[in-house]
């Protein structure tokens, strides 16, 4: 008998009890979802590495430290006619903004309307699911909330945005 896993994937049958069987025939994190379904691209542990070493590198130096602002997988809220539309960035700086909201809080979210500045660079780290939305290959209809790249590039007129694939060492550049 063959289970199917929940990407589609046809795998042997599973004994009941794991702990008992072979190691080989245990499911992998190749076998197994890494990503929730209708929120593709949660972090995994490569993306938390990333954002931390981006975090402890980026270092502008006209701004001190408490004027850079950097987020990562925090929503990033972009506009006032549709104030529940955000986008979840792996990374993101912006400058000439406290570190703290209002500055005395951390931030549950980037609310654009309410910073000084949008954000100056964009990072994102390609994940399987997000990929074609990442690389602005995702066509949305009229109305439709728009992709990434359309809010980087178009609404918040990002600077910067850098696309990283881990797979292929694939780095794109936008400015």
């Amino acid at each position: 008998m063959a289970t199917v896993m929940p990407d589609g994937n046809i795998h042997p049958a599973l004994p009941t009890d794991l702990s008992r069987a072979p190691r080989e025939m245990w499911p992998t994190m190749y076998d197994l979802p890494s990503e929730e379904l209708n929120e593709p691209g949660l972090p995994d542990e490569f993306h938390l590495f990333q954002a931390q070493l981006l975090r402890e590198t980026f270092q502008p130096a006209t701004y001190p430290p408490a004027q850079v602002f950097v987020g990562s997988d925090l929503f990033l809220y972009y506009s006032l006619q549709h104030t529940t539309w955000y986008k979840r960035s792996d990374w993101f700086a912006a400058l000439g903004v406290s570190r703290l909201y209002e500055g005395h809080d951390l931030r549950l979210s980037y609310v654009v309307w309410q910073e000084a500045a949008p954000p100056y660079l964009v990072v994102e780290l390609l994940s399987p699911g997000t990929e074609q939305e990442d690389r602005g290959k995702t066509v949305r209809e009229a109305g439709e909330q728009p992709t990434k790249w359309m809010v980087y590039e178009q609404i918040l007129k990002a600077p910067y945005y850098v696309v990283f694939n881990r797979y292929t060492d694939d780095l794109h550049y936008f400015q």
